[in-house]
């Protein structure tokens, strides 16, 4: 399954949950994958809404994506 794909909608979170505190303020995306379907995921570096990305790493059970 193709894990690349493009920014469907995106946000920036500040007030994030406990585990996830330290790294805020970090954006949060829902990935359009090229081979269809979509994915939430955490954007490394800030993408808009159309740009291309692609998958980096799972963490957790988090998916990272980066433009």
């Amino acid at each position: 399954m193709p894990r690349d794909g493009v920014v469907y909608t995106e946000t920036v979170v500040h007030a994030a949950p406990e585990q996830y505190a330290a790294d805020a303020p970090y954006q949060l995306g829902i990935i359009e994958l090229d081979g269809g379907g979509r994915i939430t995921a955490r954007i490394l570096d800030r993408a808009q809404i159309g740009e291309r990305v692609r998958f980096v790493e799972e963490r957790n059970g988090v998916a990272y994506y980066r433009k």
